[in-house]
C-alpha cells in the first residue's frame, strides 16, 4: 500500500478510535458523527455518488480498489473556490517592479491531495501554485543577522527553452524553544450538522489534541464552539491541564446551524480577556467554511475580521472536510486576520502544521511582509511571477504602511519563482514614483545599447519591508544579484520548486505549462526524495494526476 493510502486509513482509524470519547457538549448533539456523511461528487454530464453509513464503509472504499482503474469524478458542487486569473509576462523596460505579498498557506496543496487520492479531479479554481511551492521545505541557510535572509538562484527552465527560471527564497530567522513566547490560544470549532462526517470533527479533535499535548504551564487556552448559537467549553485554562482540555475536547459533537459570526466574536473576547502582552495571542478556527448564519458571505467575513484584526490578536484557519468545504471563506478569513491558511486532509497533516510547524505557524516574527523585485531591462527583457495571483500589489503598495500583507512566523520561509526572459534595457528614472535602482539602464533605447552603455550587469534587487513585531515600525532590506547565481542545470532545491510548480500548471490546465509533464514531476520528485522528506508524496500525487488525465 502507498504511504498516501496509509496516512487515510490512519485518520480514520484514529478518527474512529477517538471519537468514542465523545462526552456531552453544548449542543443537542447526534447518535454518530459518521450516521449521515455523504460525498456528491458532480460533472457537468455525470453524477458519482458515494454513501457511507459508517466509518467502516468509508475504509472499506479507501483500501478497496484503489487500485484498479477509476473513474474520474469532480468534487461536490457545493465546494466553493475563488476564481482569478494567472498573470503573464510583464517588459521589464516599461514594467521593471514586480510586488507581492508574502504567502506561508499551504491549504491548496494539501486540499488538491485529498481530491488526487480520492480519485477526483481538482478544480482548476482550487490551485494556487504559490502554495504547491511553499508547501515543501527547501533549506535554506539561516539569516546572517535580522529578521530575513535571501537566497536566489537562476538556471535552466524546464518547461520552455526560451526562459530562465530563478528562485527567490526568503527564511526567516528561527526561534530556539526556549524563546518562544507564552500562548494564549483559542480553539474555535464549528460543530454545526455540517461537520458530522469522520473527516471532519472527529479530525479536528485529533487535531488539538495533538497541539495540547505541547502546551506548557505558561500557555493559556480557551476552548469555544459555534453551531447555532456559540458556547464557552474552557476558559483561560492554563496549559498544563491537558486532560481537561482532552475531555472538553471530545465532548463536542455535530448539530444545528452555522453562526460562525457568533462563535468569532466570542473567540475575540476571550483572547482579549486573556490576552498576554509580548506573547502569541490567536485564534485557532477549525470547519469546513459552511457559514450560514450571520456573516456568511466573502465580503461579510472579511469585513468582520478587518475590523479584529487591530486588537493584535491573530486568526489562524484549518479547514476541514469534503463535499462542503468553502475554500474561498477560509482563505480570505485566514488572510483578513493575519493568519496562515491550512487545510488538514489527515491525521499526519495534523502533526505537520501543529506540531513540526507549530512554533513558525504561532509565533510570528514578522507582519505585513512584502517583497519587491526589481529586474535589470539591460539583462533581464521579461519576467513572469508563477503564482501569487491573488496576492500581487501595485509597486507603491510596498511602502505603503497602511496596506495589509502576509506574515512570516518564526523558521518559515516563502518561495518565489520567475520565469525570466534574459535580454542583450521612464526615462527619468522613476516608476510609479519610485526611484528605481537601473534607472541608467532605461535611458537608452534597447537597439541603441551596447556593451558600454549596459554596463550593469546585476539581474535584477530583491527587496524586503516588514513590520518590526513589538515596535510596528516598518524594515526595509535590500540585496542585488546578478549572473554568478547562474548554473545551467538546476539545484535539488530549485528540482523540487519546479516539479511542485508544473503539478500546479498542469492541474490549472495553464497557458504557460510549456513542456511540463506529469513524468518529469515524478521523475524529479523521486530524484531528490532522499534529500527532501515529502518529495516522494509529490511524485505519488503526480503519478494519482497523471491516471486521471
Amino acid at each position: 500500500m502507498k504511504q498516501y493510502d496509509i496516512r487515510r486509513v490512519s485518520s480514520i482509524a484514529a478518527a474512529c478510535i477517538l471519537t468514542a470519547a465523545s462526552l456531552t457538549s453544548c449542543g443537542d448533539g447526534s447518535d454518530s458523527p459518521y450516521s449521515s456523511y455523504k460525498a456528491d461528487n458532480s460533472s457537468a454530464g455525470e453524477n458519482y455518488n458515494y454513501s457511507y453509513e459508517t466509518a467502516d464503509e468509508a475504509e472499506e472504499e479507501y483500501y478497496g480498489g484503489y487500485y484498479e482503474p477509476v473513474i474520474p469524478s469532480y468534487p461536490s458542487q457545493n465546494e466553493e473556490y475563488h476564481g482569478y486569473t494567472e498573470s503573464g509576462f510583464h517588459d521589464a523596460e516599461t514594467e521593471p517592479l514586480s510586488t507581492f505579498s508574502a504567502d506561508a498557506d499551504t491549504a491548496s496543496y494539501s486540499n488538491a491531495r485529498r481530491l488526487l487520492e480520492d480519485g477526483m479531479i481538482v478544480p482548476e479554481d482550487a490551485v494556487r501554485i504559490e502554495e504547491f511551492i511553499n508547501y515543501f521545505d527547501y533549506s535554506y541557510p539561516d539569516p546572517e543577522s535580522g529578521v530575513f535572509g535571501e537566497y536566489v538562484t537562476l538556471a535552466d527552465c524546464p518547461w520552455n527553452a526560451s526562459t530562465k527560471l530563478m528562485q527567490i527564497g526568503i527564511q526567516g530567522t528561527r526561534m530556539d524553544e526556549e524563546e518562544a513566547p507564552p500562548l494564549n490560544l483559542v480553539f474555535l470549532i464549528d460543530s454545526s450538522g455540517s461537520m458530522s462526517s469522520y473527516d471532519k470533527l472527529p479530525l479536528v479533535q485529533t487535531a488539538f489534541t495533538m497541539l495540547a499535548e505541547n502546551l506548557s504551564e505558561d500557555d493559556r487556552i480557551s476552548i469555544v464552539t459555534y453551531a447555532g448559537s456559540s458556547c464557552t467549553l474552557i476558559e483561560g485554562a492554563d496549559g498544563s491541564r491537558r486532560d481537561d482540555i482532552v475531555e472538553a475536547l471530545y465532548s463536542i459533537t455535530a448539530s444545528g446551524g452555522t453562526n460562525g459570526e457568533g462563535g468569532i466574536e466570542t473567540a475575540y473576547e476571550l483572547a482579549e480577556e486573556y490576552f498576554i502582552k509580548g506573547g502569541s495571542n490567536r485564534v485557532i478556527l477549525a470547519t469546513d467554511g459552511d457559514l450560514n448564519i450571520g456573516a456568511s458571505s466573502e465580503s461579510e467575513l472579511t469585513r468582520l475580521i478587518e475590523k479584529k484584526r487591530e486588537s493584535g490578536i491573530y486568526l489562524s484557519v484549518l479547514g476541514f472536510g469534503t463535499g462542503n468545504l468553502k475554500d474561498n471563506k477560509l482563505e480570505a478569513l485566514a488572510d483578513n486576520g493575519n493568519g496562515t491558511y491550512s487545510y488538514i486532509d489527515s491525521v499526519e497533516e495534523a502533526r505537520r502544521v501543529l506540531v513540526e510547524e507549530m512554533g513558525g505557524d504561532l509565533c510570528t516574527i514578522a507582519k505585513d511582509v512584502k517583497i519587491q523585485v526589481e529586474f535589470n531591462p539591460s539583462q533581464i527583457k521579461s519576467y513572469r511571477l508563477v503564482g501569487y495571483d491573488n496576492r500581487l500589489m501595485e509597486a507603491e503598495d510596498f511602502f505603503d504602511t497602511e496596506k495589509d500583507a502576509g506574515e512570516v512566523g518564526a523558521g518559515h520561509s516563502v518561495t518565489a519563482l520567475y520565469e525570466v526572459e534574459l535580454a542583450n534595457g521612464t526615462d527619468d528614472g522613476t516608476y510609479h514614483g519610485i526611484e528605481l535602482e537601473f534607472a541608467d539602464q532605461h535611458t537608452q533605447p534597447l537597439e541603441n545599447r551596447t556593451a558600454d552603455t549596459s554596463d550593469r550587469q546585476e539581474l535584477c534587487k530583491v527587496s524586503v519591508t516588514y513590520k518590526d513585531i513589538d515596535t510596528d515600525e516598518s524594515v526595509y532590506i535590500s540585496e542585488l544579484f546578478g549572473m554568478e547565481r547562474y548554473t545551467a542545470a538546476p539545484d535539488e532545491r530549485m528540482q523540487l520548486a519546479a516539479a511542485a510548480a508544473e503539478l500546479g500548471m498542469l492541474l490549472r490546465s495553464s497557458e504557460y505549462s510549456g513542456s511540463s509533464s506529469y513524468s518529469y514531476v515524478i521523475k524529479t520528485a523521486e530524484a531528490v526524495a532522499d534529500r527532501f522528506s515529502r518529495a516522494e508524496e509529490l511524485a505519488e500525487l503526480a503519478a494519482a494526476a497523471e491516471r486521471l488525465d
